[in-house]
């Protein structure tokens, strides 16, 4: 538990100190002063203008930048697919402990905490190595946050549209598009058979929508690739129907012996 409010200060407190950069609606230019400018927002601005050049619009270079992007942090979300493997694989130890300290006086707990620890070491499980990916992704996506709005604040630069969508403006049809995407890469993930991390298959995809509400499309149009992409890995690395194909094989068969 302590972990876990560690990492959840981690990420809020970095998201305070990005978010409080003060030029997020001005003027973005190669000769902009500022550790934050000059090596967060402008090679960003770069990147999209770039590949802007090469594929015609704004919209196939903020595609092109968020595969770069995610296949550059591809090996940590592979390292994060494999510890929510291995924490998948303890949760029937995890049962058993649960049960034996299952009083919930304060010695106990205790106790309980000190050998699910242990099974973690033993089992080479980092329940913090899950975080990683986010933690790295935040700054990006704020990053990218900045980038469209101070492109869209400066006057060289017209985002135009991507399909029908608006870059520079909010849209719904999209805010929804990536929620559902994220409701997919959860449930086709690690979340579907960790009953701890279930809740995240509803609160994220929830979050998203509303966030995606207000922000501008450029913004969304980055999480619905990036989500498109883990759907992707998941589908590899997961293979969620086998799982289905197992679980209807098994559950006959446990029905079977009841009824005998």
């Amino acid at each position: 538990m302590n972990k876990r409010l560690l990492i959840i200060l981690m990420l809020v407190s970095v998201t305070l100190l990005l978010s409080g950069c003060t030029e997020y609606n001005q003027p973005i230019y190669e000769d902009s002063n500022g550790f934050w400018n000059e090596f967060i927002v402008w090679p960003l601005v770069s990147f999209i203008t770039l590949f802007k050049e090469l594929l015609g619009t704004y919209g196939l270079g903020i595609v092109m930048v968020t595969i770069i992007i995610r296949l550059a942090i591809l090996p940590l979300m592979i390292k994060q697919t494999k510890s929510a493997k291995k924490m998948q694989d303890v949760q029937p130890e995890l049962a058993k402990l649960k049960q034996k300290y299952s009083s919930k006086d304060a010695a106990t707990q205790q106790k309980y905490q000190q050998e699910m620890m242990s099974l973690f070491k033993d089992k080479g499980v980092n329940p913090a190595a899950g975080c990683l990916p986010v933690v790295i992704q935040m700054p990006i996506l704020i990053g990218f946050y900045h980038a469209i709005s101070r492109m869209n604040s400066t006057p060289e630069i017209n985002l135009g549209s991507f399909l029908w969508f608006p870059l520079a403006e909010p849209s719904i049809i999209l805010a929804v598009l990536a929620g559902i995407m994220q409701f997919l890469v959860l449930r086709t993930g690690p979340a579907m058979d960790n009953p701890q991390m279930k809740i995240m298959m509803y609160f994220m995809p929830v979050m998203i929508i509303g966030f995606g509400i207000f922000l501008p499309s450029a913004l969304t149009l980055y999480w619905v690739i990036g989500n498109i992409i883990s759907l992707i890995q998941n589908m590899v690395i997961y293979k969620p129907w086998e799982k289905h194909t197992v679980q209807n094989t098994v559950q006959p068969a446990k029905t079977g012996g009841a009824k005998k």
